[in-house]
């Protein structure tokens, strides 16, 4: 077993178990977290694809299998399942303990922040991970505050984005340190916390926000269609 397949095992073992859990339930979400897995995946899964193609960074053979599909290794294909039914399950979690409220974020300081990340990738744009993972932050930051905002100042999504940097830290930090990702020093700005890269942060927030968004719109959509359906019998 390569260190990166157990190391998937371990980030999905715990809310697994949980999953059947009576006051959570977290097993009957599993169509919308389907879909949530699904098109965040996609996305991901082809920049992550792409990334290897131009060399922002590669995987260690030392710590993963020699198999590749769409020239990625299966256990960073299945990392794109594992941690979002973590995210996910920790955000249902925190929701079923948590009061909703709305915390209030100008909106022009969104956009400032928006512009800033966006500007900040024209101009490391001969660094295709910088580039790339700051222009798809700010867009995405934009998207959301102009057409949803209630969900980027929700209370519970912002708790669940800051508790999900905990297993972040420790996990990229296992990634980067043995390393089992390498990553090409001519396509990041070099700074780093610790052994991993400032743009992973932002890369991880683009993918924990599209998890939760979607599993979101998703869940809401099931809803409406059941009480549809009740409504008509």
């Amino acid at each position: 077993m390569s260190a990166y397949l157990l190391l998937n095992i371990l980030i999905i073992l715990f809310p697994l178990v949980l999953s059947f859990e009576k006051k959570i339930s977290f097993y009957k979400k599993f169509f919308p977290l389907l879909i949530s897995i699904i098109i965040t995946g996609i996305i991901f899964i082809v920049w992550d694809s792409a990334a290897v193609t131009r060399n922002d960074w590669s995987f260690n053979g030392e710590y993963v299998s020699a198999i590749k599909i769409f020239n990625l290794p299966p256990e960073e294909i299945l990392f794109f399942v594992t941690v979002p039914y973590s995210i996910i399950f920790t955000f249902v979690c925190i929701r079923y303990y948590v009061k909703e409220k709305r915390i209030f974020i100008p909106s022009a300081l969104i956009y400032f922040v928006s512009l800033v990340l966006i500007i900040s990738g024209v101009v490391f744009s001969g660094k295709y991970y910088t580039f790339t993972v700051s222009l798809f932050s700010g867009i995405l930051i934009s998207f959301l505050n102009y057409f949803y905002r209630n969900f980027i100042m929700s209370y519970i999504f912002i708790v669940t984005l800051i508790i999900s940097y905990i297993p972040f830290l420790i996990v990229n930090y296992i990634l980067t340190s043995l390393p089992v990702v390498i990553y090409n020093p001519s396509a990041i700005t070099g700074l780093r916390f610790l052994t991993i890269p400032a743009e992973d942060f932002l890369y991880s927030f683009s993918m924990i926000t599209m998890w939760i968004f979607i599993f979101q719109i998703s869940e809401n959509y099931f809803l409406k269609r059941q009480n549809y359906d009740l409504s008509k019998t």
